[in-house]
């Protein structure tokens, strides 16, 4: 459709490169046209469709004379096939040349009559031992469709029977390209392209093999590996790789030298070819680029979208590749190792053998092409295909041998082919990828994994049992019901995260610290594949652990707490008596602004952390994305913190994604922890110290219930016996303290303990909710000025008698529910527990830090680090996206404080009667 021709009949008169053309219709008498088409001429003959003469078989057409002068009449002269000449007309029929060998030596003539055979333009003796008929058809078995071959039915039978009879090499190679074409596909019953291969493999057995390989036979391509159960694993795992690598070292020992040798279908041998030059990536890319896919310990990836009408354009004629490795030998010769096949789409009877993961059922190859254009030819090779064959899926795999310790690997290639059935190759597209990878076996690294998670999940089994059985005594209870059940589940469930947390983490720094910083190669990543466990126990780790951070939250929301007031009126004042007209004298009424301000105070220290989040959101992100270490996380050899715009960026490695930022983020809780523990809480502010203290000073002591017989005491009682007082005296009394000239601060005498964990009886405990259903029974009113006086006053009653109980009760004056103060034994603040049970008298443990955190985000620093490394971890696998992962990180810790904020107002006010409207 690119130029103008003649009509059949019509001669040229002239022509301008075929854009303009000037016809002429030939005479009746000489209405033949010239193979050039410039004149007319008679045929004797006969013409053809396009209006040539035409010539019977073994005569040659003659249009002009020997000096060049046209002819009238074509001649159709006979070629001479005697034994003086043997000649035959050519493939064209334009001229006389000797008949083809196969035909003198069979048959002394350039005739091949019955009983010889003769197939695709060769002659055969007829005689036993032959190679049977071939089936020139071809399986598209994705398709369902068997096709009849243009070019099998030409070639087949007789490259079998030159390849049988006469060891012709290129007759052998086309054959065993029909094979590779036919998918290597090996049937018992069928005489196919690999049935006449195998008939020609096994009765050539005598001529020997080639590089004592013993499936590769002299004359014959390397085509298969041996069809023996468990053979595959042997020439994979057994026949290692003569050289080793190392991920430092020179250009020699870090790069993969990949040779292919090229046939063409008709099996001539076109040339040695690199695959450097990307001679196996269909998808366009960069030379630079093109070149790392090959540089040791760089995964390599790439993918596309190609078009039928392209591929049709580009690959009309099959290559078939013969792969090897290079590699300088002991005598500093290059030498070459043979590279195996994995071709997914071969049938062994009619079943697909390499699906599996099973490599003793695989069945190795060793020749394979990138399209196949040409099998799928029907009836005429000058015609479209019908079905293409495309190599959709190469992956080139560097194995590392087991208990390796320098580097020894084999290779393998493994091809997945995709049948296309042509209908509209301009909108018909292919997607085609091309990779390589490197894995070891990672059954070892499994069994280790398992075995530490069985052995610390079978500790964290005992240890929520622990945290169980000291809840129960908590809660002072031994009946084993539901609830305990459904606490112990929590409990572990908090404990199996740790677990998982722990391996993972593990799991991420082990594969970075040890590929990264290996020379001699010992370890490989975990392929994608493989990394599906890992990312598995990261998922149940986060459940789990937001499982607890739930539990966790609904416990400190529903702490009992109580402020007491050991502050006494201060003098009388006169009071109208309501009703009657006249004064009285009464106690100074106390001011409930330090109540307030305590309940401030306690309210603003609910979320204070050990850490600043924000600033550790930041910094791990700062480090990842500025400073580099996220490109620690790619699958390369190489443990540079930067890389270059124009080179390869490897794939990412989700192991190494979760170990370079979960060792970032636990690096730098760390460092933040110390500097507050050491310097800032030191030298510039403790906001939880500074708690107890401003409680002793404002003369106000906290008395906090966590769980029913449990919790923890602040002892607020002011050493000099009045806190409501003016600037003068409060300045004058902490002087006197700094001095040592009144008594300290604790709660037993010349102690300075302040704080306590306490234990207290069930009587009490029966006692304090008499008065606390009193005291919620109507919580405060919601407006001041309009709500009903009876409930107020009752609510104050309720207080009052709360407040007079509790101090009574820290005084000693119940002496049926007394209490004693004693240390905890080593054992008891090991396991959290407490091992003695408060029958008749409370116990108050002294406490040598601030416990009371615990009802506080501050005590929870771990469960809280351990939550946002988790998260911020599964958005990141979600996404792959370090920012979007701070991100969301950083908007879930503000909800989650908001959350403990709003929640933890509310119960504060509920517990202690300080209205919410206070608490700023």
């Amino acid at each position: 459709g690119s130029s103008c021709v003649c009509e059949p009949g019509y001669r040229m008169v002239s022509s301008n490169g075929g854009f303009s053309v000037t016809c002429e219709k030939c005479p009746e008498d000489m209405s033949g046209v010239t193979q050039d088409g410039w004149n007319c001429i008679t045929c004797p003959k006969g013409l053809t469709s396009k209006g040539n003469c035409k010539c019977p078989n073994n005569e040659i057409l003659v249009e002009r004379s020997i000096d060049g002068i046209l002819l009238n009449e074509a001649l159709c002269i006979h070629c001479n096939g005697s034994e003086q000449s043997f000649s035959a007309s050519d493939a064209l029929g334009s001229r006389c040349v000797r008949c083809e060998k196969t035909f003198i030596q069979v048959s002394k003539s350039c005739d091949c009559n019955s009983p010889n055979i003769l197939t695709g333009g060769l002659c055969f003796l007829a005689r036993e031992g032959l190679p049977p008929k071939g089936v020139a058809t071809v399986r598209f078995a994705q398709l369902g469709i068997t096709l009849t071959s243009a070019w099998f039915l030409k070639n087949l039978q007789s490259s079998a029977f030159a390849c049988w009879s006469h060891s012709n090499l290129t007759a052998c190679q086309a054959l065993g390209n029909m094979c590779v074409m036919n998918m290597n596909s090996l049937s018992s019953s069928s005489t196919d392209a690999c049935g006449l291969f195998q008939y020609i493999f096994v009765s050539t057995a005598r001529v020997g093999i080639v590089h004592s390989i013993p499936y590769w036979r002299h004359n014959l391509p390397w085509l298969y590996y041996g069809d023996q159960p468990g053979l595959a694993s042997q020439v994979l795992e057994k026949n290692h790789f003569p050289t080793t690598f190392s991920f430092k070292g020179t250009d020699k020992d870090v790069k993969l030298q990949f040779i292919a040798a090229s046939f063409d279908a008709a099996g001539n041998f076109l040339k040695w070819q690199s695959l450097e030059g990307g001679i196996l990536q269909l998808c366009p890319d960069t030379q630079t680029k093109l070149n790392a896919a090959f540089a040791f310990g760089t995964t390599y990836q790439q993918s596309c979208k190609i078009s039928v009408s392209k591929i049709l354009l580009d690959f009309a004629s099959p290559v078939f590749y013969d792969l090897f490795l290079e590699y300088n030998g002991g005598n500093e010769q290059q030498h070459l190792w043979a590279v195996p096949v994995l071709n997914l789409n071969l049938q062994y009877n009619e079943k697909f053998v390499n699906q599996g993961s099973n490599m003793n059922n695989w069945l190795l190859t060793r020749r394979f092409f990138l399209v196949d254009a040409l099998s799928g030819k029907e009836n005429d090779l000058g015609k479209p295909p019908r079905v293409i064959r495309i190599a959709s899926k190469i992956t080139i795999s560097i194995r590392l041998v087991s208990h390796t310790q320098r580097g020894t690997i084999y290779p393998l290639i493994t091809v997945a082919y995709t049948d296309v059935l042509i209908q509209n190759p301009e909108t018909q597209s292919v997607m085609v990828s091309f990779a390589v990878s490197y894995e070891m076996n990672q059954s070892e690294a499994q069994i280790q994994t398992d075995i530490a998670l069985g052995v610390l999940g079978g500790l964290a089994v005992l240890w929520s049992l622990l945290k169980t059985a000291g809840w129960k005594r908590r809660t002072g209870t031994s009946i084993i019901d539901l609830q305990t059940v459904f606490k112990f589940v929590l409990f572990y469930a908090g404990d199996l995260a740790n677990v998982f947390f722990i391996i993972t983490v593990g799991t991420g720094i082990y594969w970075l610290v040890f590929f990264k910083a290996q020379q001699f190669v010992s370890v490989l990543l975990p392929l994608p594949s493989q990394e599906e466990d890992f990312v598995t126990y990261i998922a149940c780790a986060f459940c789990l652990k937001a499982l607890q951070l739930l539990h966790l939250l609904v416990s400190q929301l529903t702490v009992d707490i109580f402020f007491i007031d050991w502050e006494r009126p201060r003098g009388k004042v006169l009071k109208a008596v309501e009703g009657e007209g006249v004064m009285k004298s009464a106690a100074a009424p106390v001011s409930i602004w330090r109540t307030y301000f305590i309940a401030n105070e306690w309210n603003e220290i609910q979320t204070v952390r050990k850490i600043n989040p924000l600033f550790q959101v930041i910094a791990v992100l700062f480090f990842l994305e500025v400073v580099g270490f996220s490109n620690l996380a790619l699958m390369d050899a190489s443990s540079s913190l930067t890389r270059s715009s124009e080179s390869y960026v490897a794939p990412w490695s989700r192991v190494l994604r979760f170990g370079v930022s979960a060792a970032l983020w636990v690096a730098i809780a760390i460092l933040q922890i110390i500097f507050f523990a050491v310097f800032y809480e030191r030298f510039v502010e403790d906001k939880i110290s500074q708690f107890v203290d401003l409680c002793c000073v404002s003369n106000i002591s906290v008395f906090l219930l966590s769980h029913n017989c449990f919790g923890h005491y602040i002892h607020g009682r002011s050493v000099h016996g009045h806190a409501d007082t003016n600037m003068e005296e409060m300045n004058m009394n902490l002087k006197r303290e700094a001095e040592n000239l009144c008594s300290q601060r604790g709660l037993l005498p010349n102690t300075d303990g302040q704080t306590f964990q306490i234990s207290i009886s069930r009587k009490m405990r029966l006692h304090y909710d008499w008065i606390h259903e009193t005291l919620t029974r109507k919580r405060g009113p919601a407006r001041l000025l309009d709500s009903s006086a009876n409930t107020f006053e009752q609510s104050t009653r309720a207080y009052n008698a709360m407040n007079k109980f509790l101090s009574s009760f820290i005084d000693h004056v119940h002496k049926e529910m007394d209490y004693i103060v004693k240390d905890k034994l080593l054992l008891e603040r090991l396991l959290g527990m407490e091992f003695m049970e408060p029958i008749e008298k409370s116990i108050f443990y002294n406490d040598e830090g601030h416990s009371f955190s615990d009802v506080l985000y501050y005590g929870n620093e771990t469960t809280l680090l351990i939550f946002d490394i988790l998260f911020f971890s599964i958005v990141d696998l979600a996404s792959q996206s370090f920012v979007l992962a701070a991100i969301l990180t950083y908007l879930q810790q503000e909800i989650f404080r908001f959350i403990r904020n709003t929640l933890g107002r509310k119960n504060l006010a509920s517990k202690t009667l300080v209205d919410q409207r206070f608490l700023i």
